[in-house]
């Protein structure tokens, strides 16, 4: 039996919970010597607490970011390749949408990428930050609503569109929260293919909006607001339904952390890194520093 272990006790660790639960892992403490072990800390916490369970012989489950800087991030990712034996995932799991698996496998049919666009309008209040000071403190978070929210949707623009080759944005605090990190950003990025991507993303919008990513193509429209959308030139239409959470994890989360953390485990048996490691999820990572870099 897989011994597991979870560091941090957050909001999102009921997902990591209830997925190895599932698994039939057995969830143990300090004592014990884990298998895997799961980080669900502050970004700030997430690179040491990963490197001393590598140290200890422990395979290494990691929520995103990779860390909270571009820096600490290089750091576990150098420090992996000392233990190619031990497993580093990190918990990008909107990869593992059906909406997000069947745009990426349609899109090769679909004629050459022109652009694409994208939306989280999502709303965090004052609350949020106060119940959770690290929040909302760039020096221990990284950042506010592209490294905390909008992560994963730069990681499917990059992931389906393409390489990003340069970004330009602008992020801000525009809430009036005490906090000293961005509410509101804008980006628009080029891909190596010759596409581009705008996307915008704030959590001072009045409730939690569906994310969305539309992608245009020579032959077809691709949407994906929940469900996949694609609407052909010749004027057929076709919904792909994505399936819904089943975890106790809030709404917005999506219902994938379960099939990559399952996902996860079935790769330690093989000899391959997993294919979403630090080195994979440092991509997004960059895009977002890139942006901050230019906000200094």
């Amino acid at each position: 039996m897989t011994r597991v272990a979870v560091v941090g006790r957050g909001d999102v660790s009921v997902v990591h919970l209830a997925a190895i639960e599932k698994l039939g892992a057995k969830l143990v403490g300090a004592g014990e010597q884990p298998d895997v072990v799961h980080v669900c800390t502050p970004h700030d916490q997430h690179v040491p607490v990963a490197i001393e369970a590598l140290e200890n012989g422990a395979h290494v489950f990691l929520e995103k970011p990779v860390a909270h800087t571009v820096a600490e991030a290089e750091r576990l990712v150098t420090a992996a390749k000392r233990f190619p034996h031990r497993k580093v995932g990190v918990c990008l799991q909107n990869r593992y949408n059906t909406a997000s698996e069947v745009a990426r496998r349609r899109l090769a049919d679909l004629g050459e990428i022109r652009g694409a666009s994208a939306t989280v309008l999502w709303h965090r209040g004052q609350s949020y930050y106060r119940a959770k000071p690290w929040r909302g403190a760039k020096a221990r978070s990284g950042g506010g609503v592209l490294i905390n929210q909008a992560i994963h949707t730069i990681d499917l623009l990059q992931w389906l569109v393409g390489d990003v080759i340069a970004v330009t944005g602008h992020a801000g605090r525009y809430s009036g929260y005490d906090i000293d990190v961005e509410d509101t950003a804008g980006l628009i990025l080029d891909h190596a293919n010759g596409a581009r991507s705008v996307l915008f993303a704030t959590v001072a919008n009045a409730t939690d909006s569906p994310v969305t990513i539309e992608i245009v193509t020579e032959k077809a429209t691709l949407s994906l607001r929940g469900d996949l959308t694609i609407s052909h030139e010749d004027g057929t239409v076709e919904v792909i339904p994505e399936r819904r959470a089943s975890t106790g994890g809030r709404a917005y989360w999506g219902a994938s952390h379960e099939l990559i953390i399952a996902d996860f485990y079935r790769s330690l048996a093989g000899p391959e890194p997993f294919w979403i490691g630090p080195a994979e999820a440092l991509r997004s990572q960059q895009i977002i520093d890139a942006v901050y870099c230019q906000n200094h």
